[in-house]
């Protein structure tokens, strides 16, 4: 209750930015599988790769290895599944959630962000369809099974997760730790972002759970994850032997709350680790470089 107090004490001393946080984690919690991506043209190569501008939508596609090599990819915001998975590097830009200084460049004010040459792309979703026709041109986006549970993180999983992950006090801040320790934020606003942020989102948690008709937030998490396992049925991966789209999207919603209190109490409470396991492994290490590279 204490925690509550100074936490609530704080954000109303931070009223102006009051809305601001409230919009801004409010949507980042969406951001957890693919965050927000800028890919940059004004180096000449990145890891050796040969990038050929054609057009506003050329992705950085190599003509000689016909292959997607971006020159220079930013992540704001959460780790990218997808990007680790194809062995893509990024950087990683961590967003205040206060001021969003780091996104003022976008009239966009939502994440994630891609921008390529100049063209902006938005939404999780989109963002990755295309990418992925970029990497593998021949990718069916319409595979019944994959596009289902693709549209069930959409508009499912992902509502489940701001209830859990803010259900509490304690729990709430603990969210907001990871922004406190990273990024390059004054000591001020790595205060503000963790305190207020949390009273923010403590509240904007409440009325998630209402709008969703979410009674028993862990009971929705579990039974999400259990749901998952079963539509697995025996299979290593919703792919089969190799994770699909599908899989990353899950795993991406879920891999950062993964040491999270509410991470821990899925993992023990449902069948879902052995999965979370294999898809560690295939993801394997972050493609993540030095923001300084």
């Amino acid at each position: 209750m204490r925690g509550l107090n100074r936490a609530v004490l704080l954000s109303r001393a931070l009223r102006s930015n009051f809305t601001a946080v409230s919009s801004a984690t409010a949507t980042l919690h969406r951001a957890v599988p693919y965050g927000t991506i800028t890919v940059r043209s004004n180096d000449p190569s990145v890891n050796g790769f040969r990038y050929v501008s054609s057009s506003s939508t050329s992705l950085a596609y190599d003509a000689q290895t016909k292959a997607f090599n971006p020159k220079e990819l930013v992540l704001f915001q959460y780790q990218a599944s997808f990007l680790d998975y194809y062995d893509i590097p990024f950087k990683v830009v961590e967003v205040n959630p206060i001021n969003k200084k780091e996104i003022k460049w976008s009239d966009y004010k939502k994440v994630p962000i891609l921008t390529v040459d100049g063209e902006q792309m938005v939404d999780s979703s989109d963002i990755i369809d295309k990418l992925i026709k970029r990497i593998h041109p021949d990718y069916d986006l319409d595979a019944e099974e994959e596009k289902k549970w693709r549209e069930w993180v959409d508009n499912h999983l992902v509502h489940v997760l701001s209830p859990n992950i803010y259900r509490n006090v304690p729990e709430a801040l603990e969210s907001f730790d990871y922004i406190t320790t990273q990024g390059n934020f004054s000591f001020s606003e790595r205060l503000v972002a963790k305190y207020g942020g949390a009273a923010a989102m403590y509240f904007v948690s409440k009325k998630l759970k209402k709008k969703h008709n979410i009674t028993d937030e862990r009971a929705a998490l579990y039974g999400a994850a259990e749901q998952w396992v079963d539509a697995l049925n025996g299979r290593k991966f919703l792919g089969g032997l190799d994770p699909n789209l599908a899989d990353l999207a899950v795993f991406g919603v879920l891999r950062p709350i993964r040491h999270l209190q509410s991470g821990r109490d899925m993992v023990e409470h449902t069948r879902i680790e052995k999965w979370f396991s294999e898809m560690d492994r295939a993801v394997g290490q972050s493609s993540r470089v030095s923001e300084h590279s």
